[in-house]
């Protein structure tokens, strides 16, 4: 890292009360930079998403506080041009360093483009890229990406894959990938057994976590009929299904109907509240995301966390973060290779030498690289 002065840094996306990996990550951040000397602070939303657009039940937390230590300032409407104004008038008085827009889908474009373009001549503009191509495609996704990336300085990635994108929309080269650090704030680890009573979950029982939103993308219908293989019936593995549906979940009930799965599917059809999170990794013997297209994802980083073996398919920025065969599996989108992994990894006992692997090779994912590569974009712009 090249500048060790004090920086003030804005970081702009959601935080507490929105609920969901972004806000968490963000809020993370925040700690990460706080103490390591910086004045970091977060600009959320007071409106995200209008309700009509957000599929969920809710887009806020149902209980817990704000946490401690962090200045939220909750000010941002991303449907009000006038609002856009008045924050880019704030960040201007404010005087940051640089701020950092949090950005992963083309909705976002015209808010945070309008303040990246007013606020240019006072700061430096970098973006945390999610996803610069969205899993879903809507008309006038290209327009407001190009129109936001047009008005930023410089860009992190947390996969090849986002870092690559990239170069569709701009020539900048004030570019670089730094891998999804770990979520630390779901809490400290705790027994399989004290998980699994408190889930009210058999002790003894072989779980595989499906964990987060219910999106097609997201290929649980790929799990599902790759779990009905005969093999993984026998050796009496459960799927625990732990997330709020955002497509139609009775699609899913009828297919695990359909292929005779009743009995081997645990679902937990909601939204996991952060205090919950802890419960469902610590109390699953192996993670899957049996994704049909990503970039990077939040889930294998709370799985590094709490040290689970996952299994993950081969797109995007997935095969990255996990060695295969080391700290678990990467496969191709295909039930019959996905059945035999899962029997391999059943049947042969491979959760232990997993975890040990995984115990090391999470020592990549830590916050301070994060912050070192953020911080040495900001010195190169």
């Amino acid at each position: 890292m090249e500048n060790t002065r004090s920086l003030k840094i804005f970081i702009i996306g959601p935080a507490f009360p929105l609920r969901g990996g972004p806000a968490k990550f963000n809020e993370n951040l925040c700690l990460e930079l706080k103490r390591e000397g910086h004045d970091a602070q977060i600009i959320s939303y007071k409106l995200q998403y209008p309700n009509f657009l957000f599929p969920g039940s809710s887009q806020f937390e149902k209980s817990g506080s704000a946490p401690q230590d962090i200045k939220i300032h909750t000010i941002l409407n991303t449907i009000n041009p006038f609002n856009w104004l008045m924050v880019a008038r704030f960040i201007r008085k404010q005087k940051p360093d640089f701020i950092l827009f949090r950005y992963w889908l083309p909705f976002f474009g015209p808010c945070l483009g309008t303040i990246g373009k007013l606020v240019k001549s006072h700061t430096k503009v970098l973006a945390l890229t999610d996803n610069i191509i969205p899993h879903e495609k809507r008309i006038g996704d290209h327009i407001f990406t190009k129109y936001f990336v047009k008005n930023c300085d410089g860009f992190i990635a947390m996969s090849k894959v986002v870092l690559n994108d990239l170069s569709i929309f701009t020539q900048n080269l004030n570019k670089a990938y730094s891998p999804h650090p770990m979520y630390e704030n779901y809490g400290d680890p705790i027994s399989i057994d004290l998980a699994r009573k408190k889930l009210n979950l058999n002790p003894h029982d072989k779980i595989i976590l499906f964990f987060g939103l219910i999106r097609h993308y997201k290929g649980l219908d790929i799990l599902l009929e790759a779990l009905a293989a005969p093999e993984i019936k026998n050796q009496g593995v459960k799927l625990l299904i732990a997330g709020e549906f955002y497509d139609d979940k009775n699609f899913y009930l009828q297919l695990i109907k359909k292929l005779n799965l009743q009995d081997c599917v645990i679902v937990h059809d909601k939204f996991i509240p952060n205090d919950e999170v802890r419960d469902y990794f610590c109390a699953s013997n192996l993670v899957a995301q049996t994704y049909r297209n990503a970039t990077n994802s939040g889930v294998t980083m709370v799985g590094y966390f709490y040290e689970k073996p996952m299994l993950v398919t081969n797109v995007g920025g997935l095969s990255e973060i996990v060695p295969n065969e080391v700290c678990g599996y990467v496969v191709e989108n295909n039930c019959a290779l996905i059945s035999e992994k899962v029997v391999d990894f059943f049947a042969n006992n491979r959760e232990n030498e997993f975890v040990k692997n995984v115990k090391i090779e999470k020592k990549k994912y830590e916050w301070t690289e994060f912050i070192n590569s953020l911080l040495t974009l900001y010195n190169r712009c």
